[in-house]
């Protein structure tokens, strides 16, 4: 399925939930946050019905989201589920918190790939950064996933400066003695919080900090995986066993290869994170339209999607970008 910039676009991000038993300072405000209500969130059937029509159309890849997605009652049975469509990828992102109890669950139910979000390493930053979040139990879920065959593991880290960038060295030492792949994430303008810019650290200056420590040798993507364009410049200090990767959606733009679409909690089809606009299915579906109806939904939404946004460091405005939903509202 190729957009109007002939760019092939075959992965679906699904956010199954907004609650999330976190609320990262960067994700999430402190007070405010409206949830969405229980009837206007998408039914397990609902979401499995438009996956199926998207790939029809060439989606091959699907990755669940949140808020915490492990939060929903029955996520396991409706991994299983996702899991006889006939996908190519199946992988899950979750801040962990929960992972050791569902990790076997979740892999037998057919995923094969999580990503845990992690910020700090340090137990009372961690909890400050989360609002009481355990970082131990974090790290038992890991442990479980590797035992269980995981594989890659991905650690998201999202840098936020004069809080946590300090710990770039010690995460890019995690992938030494652990198969991880450690991906440092740019703080990205989502929502309403204001002061973005005085919090962004550029991975360009993490490299720098890490390569004073170790050389970075230039990692390629393995087998299939190449197909679906993930975003992360990829790297190994000699002798790790693990990979560091860098996502850098601020510093260097990765638009004009962007393969993705995204669809919230309350059913919004979105053709691109950083600009507000989406396309109801939700309410078409529960009118009655056929599958053919929503075929063309989920066209509309490809043709849509723009040619790539304000998101460079160096732009003159930055007022531009028009993101205003809350990270957790979307999935990431």
């Amino acid at each position: 399925m190729l957009d109007k910039y002939k760019r092939e676009i075959n992965y679906l991000r699904v956010s199954i939930t907004d609650r999330c038993n976190l609320r990262c300072v960067y994700c999430m405000p402190k007070e405010g946050l409206s949830l969405i209500g229980h009837d206007d969130i998408l039914k397990y059937e609902e979401m499995l019905r438009i996956v199926r029509i998207a790939r029809k159309l060439g989606i091959v890849k699907v990755r669940v989201t949140g808020g915490e997605p492990l939060v929903r009652r029955g996520v396991a049975d409706f991994l299983a589920e996702l899991g006889t469509l006939g996908l190519e990828d199946i992988s899950l992102t979750t801040n962990g918190i929960l992972l050791e109890t569902f990790a076997e669950r979740i892999r037998s139910a057919g995923v094969g790939r999580v990503n845990v979000s992690l910020d700090s390493l340090d137990p009372q930053r961690y909890a400050r950064i989360t609002r009481g979040g355990d970082l131990a139990a974090v790290l038992r879920g890991l442990e479980q996933a590797e035992r269980v065959g995981f594989s890659p593991i991905k650690i998201n880290v999202v840098t936020v400066k004069d809080f946590n960038d300090d710990e770039t060295v010690s995460f890019a030492r995690l992938t030494l003695e652990k198969p991880y792949e450690v991906r440092f994430i740019e703080l990205m303008p989502i929502g309403g919080e204001k002061g973005s810019d005085d919090k962004y650290v550029s991975n360009d200056e993490l490299m720098e900090r890490i390569g004073r420590v170790g050389s970075l040798h230039p990692v390629e993507s393995a087998g299939g995986r190449q197909t679906f364009g993930g975003p992360a410049r990829r790297f190994r200090l000699v002798g790790a066993r693990g990979v560091i990767g860098f996502i850098s959606p601020i510093s260097h733009n990765f638009c004009h290869a962007c393969n993705r679409l995204r669809l919230t909690a309350d059913g919004g089809l979105r053709a691109c994170l950083m600009i507000d606009g989406e396309i109801d299915l939700k309410g078409p579906m529960r009118k009655g339209c056929s599958d053919e109806e929503l075929e063309q939904l989920i066209r509309q939404a490809v043709m849509s999607k723009p040619r790539g946004q304000c998101t460079d460091a160096a732009a003159e405005d930055r007022s531009r970008r028009k993101c205003a939903r809350e990270m957790s509202t979307i999935g990431g």
